[in-house]
């Protein structure tokens, strides 16, 4: 008889405790090193030494790698691997927990962070944006616009137009402009090269710059051409673009009066060519546009307008029932009056409040110190005001005012674009009391010089 083979170990994964230690570290570092803006997976290739797939591997903790790779990313963020963060998820005496363990983990509320996953149950709908939007897409040459601070649910919005279009058979790219390389935006050929390899490769269709693009006709002709003429020409259902972050765009005003123009030429191009039917566009940003565009040039005109406002208490309220938190009226009001419908700052309140079964009231008195579960998104929102001491003088007015401060344009707008305050016209107050009191505190501190 042959000796019974050994069942191969195929890796390990990381347990709930090693992936919110390693994620914790990432946030901090993202805060300290890249101001506050989270990596791509390109950097944190770059950061760890390993592969883009392999990074995607271990946040999502479903298929196994080594040991030594989880070292190895451990060591990329200053920490030390220990036996709690990881478990063998295939060896035979540990099957059947580690089943138990998943049905759990699939059970359980996702780490509230970035875009809600499509399959979520704690996605709450805004009606009747989101039908609406599943409407427009399936117009010929829609165009939408998605307007609403950082971490307003802009991405997951989008997500989910471009799953609406997909049902349909569309073909459908998602490109974050904070994915570019900054040297990418200084020049409009390298650009819009950029731009199109980009939707080249979400497309799965090889790169054929160099057959199509003409210098004699310059670079928006060019680009005009190779959608024309390859990728527009080689599909038969519509291409749904959803371009997120387009607001990074704004700090090159050249840049960005060409290429908006471009999108908006294209957008009309529909209403008189059959081929450009076929291209809808989803754009999203975080700020009013604040440079000059001309009328007829701009695409933030045109096309179904979407503001994302904050969640009413009816909707902080589902969202607590999803979480089986079952709000009573005094405790939904107390948490509403700390944070308004900030998604993002319900989102953590719920999850904190599901994982550490306390009271709200437990949870708000905390909040502001300086171990409370708001303690990383309020440094790194202190942290990106202080890059602008502008911004923080003008911050610091609204705070100070009991009444609506008027500011210039562009500083409400950037303000407004943190989540930080809200606008009626240009007069600004603050977007929540957490804010208020938070920023109070560390503006008192602050010499006189820099806040007046």
């Amino acid at each position: 008889m042959y000796a019974t083979k050994a069942r191969r170990r195929r890796g390990v994964i990381l347990t709930p405790q090693g992936l919110k230690k390693l994620q914790t570290a990432k946030s901090e570092a993202e805060i300290r090193e890249n101001n506050g803006h989270r990596y791509t997976l390109e950097v944190l290739s770059d950061r760890t030494g390993l592969s883009v797939d392999t990074i995607m591997k271990i946040f999502a903790c479903e298929v196994g790698v080594d040991k030594q790779t989880l070292k190895h990313c451990f060591q990329a963020f200053n920490l030390v691997l220990e036996q709690s963060d990881y478990c063998f998820p295939d060896l035979p005496q540990q099957s059947q927990a580690f089943s138990t363990n998943l049905s759990l983990a699939e059970a359980e509320p996702e780490i509230p962070e970035g875009q809600v996953p499509l399959d979520s149950r704690f996605y709450v709908e805004r009606p009747p944006i989101e039908a609406n939007c599943y409407k427009a897409i399936l117009q010929p040459g829609a165009l939408i616009r998605i307007k609403a601070p950082r971490r307003m649910g802009k991405t997951s919005l989008m997500s989910r137009i471009l799953k609406s279009a997909t049902n349909e058979s569309y073909h459908t790219v998602f490109l974050s402009f904070q994915l570019a390389d900054k040297a990418i935006f200084q020049d409009l050929d390298k650009f819009l090269r950029w731009f199109c390899a980009s939707v080249s490769l979400g497309l799965e269709l090889q790169n054929q710059l160099t057959e199509y693009w003409d210098e004699l006709f310059g670079s928006k002709i060019s680009a005009k051409i190779y959608f024309e003429q390859y990728l527009l020409a080689k599909t038969i259902s519509p291409i749904v673009l959803g371009l997120d972050d387009i607001d990074r765009l704004f700090q090159y005003p050249d840049l960005a009066d060409d290429f908006f123009g471009l999108l908006r030429a294209w957008h009309e191009e529909a209403k008189n060519r059959e081929i450009w039917k076929k291209l809808r566009l989803i754009v999203a940003h975080a700020t009013e546009v604040y440079i000059p565009l001309s009328v007829n040039k701009s695409p933030f005109n045109v096309g179904l307008p979407v503001e994302l406002q904050s969640l009413n208490q009816t909707q902080v309220k589902a969202l607590g029932d999803r979480y089986g938190l079952n709000f009573c009226e005094q405790s939904l009001e107390k948490l509403f009056a700390l944070v308004g419908g900030q998604p993002y700052l319900v989102r953590l309140a719920c999850y904190y409040l599901w994982q550490h079964r306390i009271s709200v009231e437990e949870l708000l008195s905390t909040a502001l110190s300086s171990d409370g579960i708001y303690r990383e998104h309020l440094q790194q929102q202190w942290w990106n005001l202080q890059q602008n001491p502008e911004l923080v003088r003008a911050f610091a007015q609204v705070i100070k005012s009991s009444q609506p401060v008027e500011l210039n344009l562009q500083q409400a707008f950037k303000l407004q674009s943190m989540g930080l305050v809200n606008l009626y016209g240009n007069q600004a107050t603050p977007s929540c009391r957490l804010y208020a009191e938070y920023f109070c505190d560390r503006l008192h501190h602050q010499p006189e010089s820099i806040i007046s």
